[in-house]
């Protein structure tokens, strides 16, 4: 973002009588030397370009780098459809534009979107030019955010990992834990439109934090195989179903019962713009930090 300079300075006005000094001001646009940089690794994919609208059009930060090996050389906001380019070309090479950033001496952010597999090594190279990281990347393996841990801690640079940066889908998880404490059967049904990755990371996340508070749930067919039940996850008997349904909106609802009554908690996704408050405010939480923090939860 642009921000408005205007430097004061006063003119002296003569005339026969006395000799007056009024004030002129002339103001211009010029970049902000305090806006966070912000790095889009995997810029060219649905969340990476609506995640550099959402930083564009965001106070105190602005798009510094657009990372990805497809469109390679296309400005970044063109092929975000912006009304004006960026002027800011999608690199293949993520060191290059860490490289270009660092010289500017400005507080640096690198968003991953790319793969559990060049995670860590991602962080590891924003990491070594000074920069903070946000990690939104689905199915990482628990031995590499330890990995990550000790490398931020040993660094002292904040790295934040979020299992989901949707802010609906934390509120569900965390009225889920409550509600564990009241209902002793507990089932979660999900909807997709693709076939991949399933029971999503929604899913799984939420049957993790249910396990382990001492409940244990669905006892009256805990070890039942019948398909038709679903999958258990944990070692709790939480059970997830999760249903393919192209055309209808990614959609997670976790079903409680009791005596007498049956509560549910549902969140549904229409598009990835129900992702992007939650970046920003990843954004503007990690830069205070100085190791690695699991959870965008921490900072709601």
């Amino acid at each position: 973002m642009a921000a408005l300079s205007c430097p004061f300075h006063p003119k002296v006005y003569k005339s026969s009588q006395n000799i007056k000094a009024r004030p002129s001001i002339s103001c211009s646009m010029q970049p902000s030397q305090s806006n966070t940089k912000v790095i889009v690794n995997g810029a060219a994919k649905e969340i990476g370009r609506a995640a550099v609208i959402a930083v564009t059009r965001a106070r105190g930060m602005e798009v510094a780098g657009a990372v990805d090996s497809h469109l390679v050389g296309e400005d970044i906001g063109k092929v975000c459809d912006m009304e004006d380019p960026l002027e800011i070309p999608i690199i293949n090479d993520l060191t290059m534009v860490l490289g270009s950033i660092s010289q500017s001496k400005a507080t640096g952010v690198v968003i991953d979107f790319t793969d559990p597999s060049t995670v860590y090594d991602n962080v590891k190279q924003a990491t070594a030019f000074g920069m903070k990281s946000v990690v939104y990347v689905p199915r990482i393996k628990p031995d590499t955010i330890t990995a990550l841990s000790v490398l931020c801690e040993k660094a002292s640079m904040g790295c934040l990992v979020a299992p989901t940066l949707s802010i609906g889908s934390i509120l569900l998880q965390q009225a889920a834990i409550s509600a564990s404490f009241h209902y002793n059967n507990v089932e979660i049904v999900e909807s997709r439109a693709s076939p991949k990755d399933l029971p999503s990371p929604d899913a799984v996340q939420i049957a993790r934090n249910l396990s382990n508070l001492g409940q244990i749930y669905n006892r009256q067919d805990i070890s039942t195989d019948v398909l038709a039940r679903g999958q258990v996850l944990g070692e709790d008997g939480v059970r997830v179903h999760s249903l393919v349904l192209p055309g209808l909106p990614s959609s997670t609802t976790v079903h409680f019962s009791g005596p007498g009554e049956v509560y549910s908690l549902k969140h549904d996704i229409t598009n990835v713009q129900c992702l992007m408050p939650g970046l920003i405010l990843a954004i503007r939480k990690v830069v205070r930090l100085k190791n690695l923090v699991y959870g965008l939860e921490k900072f709601l």
